[in-house]
């Protein structure tokens, strides 16, 4: 008797926890539902990434004027770079030269000592004026229709007395928290239809810092553009140097392997722009509306010939070819090695558990290194 009671004991618990699971099944599961159906027919509203445009006219007086943030010692600074003015200890370095029948493309990179990067790019556009190749470059609005990395732009302020632009601009890269471009500009206009923008971080109080987004502190870019003499072309050449918290050899290398992609998707972007232009999408008032003349000390250029990048482009040799042979022989440092795990270590971290992306990305940049330096050590001993 007392068995029986003791099954009958079990059996009753046994039925009592599983209905208590099936209704505790039943109750997660209603809560999942509810919660689909809620956000499907109660979305959340839009979050703003950047401050109201209005901001910039609601200033003050006094705050409205804004100073020579960009000046003509800039454009100065520009045209020295642009005329590939470098420091001893500073050498170019290839990186990229392809053409196709619309637009021809060159790059190269210099590393200065204790400075980010430094790009040097030339780019010639067939079937296009100095005016549309400006005005496609400075028109924000349609940059994020075309250019993907764009996720907002906002102008923030602009001096209708000297033509100085501020705006803020938020950049997505894959694996890496959004970037945050707060920067000011200024266009220059020179003899025989030449264009000069230059372009310089700057804080701004209806721009405060957020968390969410990594704000770059260093930036430094500015172009040139011109026509090439004889054709129905024109040239942009541009000087880009920026401090975004990347490792530098990461940003070289996704430099070199996407920017051709990118500049094929300009040209695409600058065709159709040719069309639509004449339905303005960038502010009334802007920089380019605006634009300044460029003091006549500085507007020296000779319009009559350009000259040839290619061969500006130097192949750079050591003068003594024994210290390389050796330098290259070696085998990858222990500097090298623990950078590439603190490199994994990273981007395994900023792909936010997508262990195995972040990984392989990692490695096809370490591969990569070793396998330049195994080539260039078989070269030497070869030699």
């Amino acid at each position: 008797m007392g068995m029986m009671a003791s099954v009958s004991s079990m059996e009753f618990w046994c039925i009592l926890n599983l209905r208590a699971t099936l209704i505790t099944l039943l109750l997660i599961l209603f809560f999942h539902l509810s919660k689909k159906l809620y956000s499907k027919f109660f979305p959340p509203p839009s979050v703003l990434h950047l401050p109201s445009p209005s901001s910039s006219t609601s200033l003050p007086e006094s705050q409205s004027r804004i100073p020579e943030i960009v000046s003509d010692s800039d454009l100065k600074f520009l045209i020295d770079n642009l005329d590939e003015k470098l420091d001893e200890d500073e050498k170019w370095e290839t990186v990229i030269d392809k053409k196709t029948n619309s637009l021809s493309y060159k790059a190269k990179c210099c590393r200065p000592k204790n400075k980010p990067l430094k790009y040097l790019s030339t780019t010639v556009f067939e079937g296009c004026s100095p005016e549309l190749l400006r005005d496609f470059y400075m028109d924000n609005d349609y940059r994020k229709q075309w250019d993907k990395t764009v996720i907002d732009h906002v102008q923030l302020q602009m001096n209708t007395t000297n033509g100085i632009e501020i705006g803020c601009t938020i950049k997505k890269f894959p694996l890496l928290t959004p970037r945050e471009y707060v920067l000011a500009w200024r266009l220059w206009e020179g003899k025989d239809r030449t264009f000069y923008c230059f372009i310089k971080e700057c804080e701004h109080p209806s721009a405060p810092r957020r968390k969410k987004y990594v704000r770059v502190g260093y930036f430094r870019s500015g172009w040139q553009i011109r026509k090439v003499p004889g054709r129905d072309a024109s040239e942009i050449r541009m000087f880009h140097q920026e401090d975004a918290g990347l490792n530098v050899e990461m940003a070289k290398l996704a430099f070199a392997k996407g920017i051709w992609s990118y500049v094929c998707k300009m040209d695409n972007a600058l065709r159709k722009y040719a069309v639509i232009r004449h339905h303005p999408t960038s502010p009334s008032v802007s920089s380019s509306t605006l634009i300044q003349k460029v003091p006549p000390e500085l507007d020296m250029i000779n319009g009559d010939a350009l000259p040839a990048v290619s061969a500006s482009i130097a192949t750079f040799e050591p003068v003594n070819d024994e210290p390389r042979e050796k330098s290259l022989s070696r085998k990858p440092s222990k500097k090298f090695v623990a950078k590439s795990l603190l490199v994994i270590g990273g981007l395994i971290c900023l792909s936010r558990g997508h262990s195995g992306l972040g990984a392989k990305v990692a490695m096809a940049y370490i591969l990569t290194k070793l396998r330049k330096r195994g080539d260039r050590s078989s070269q030497g001993m070869q030699t």
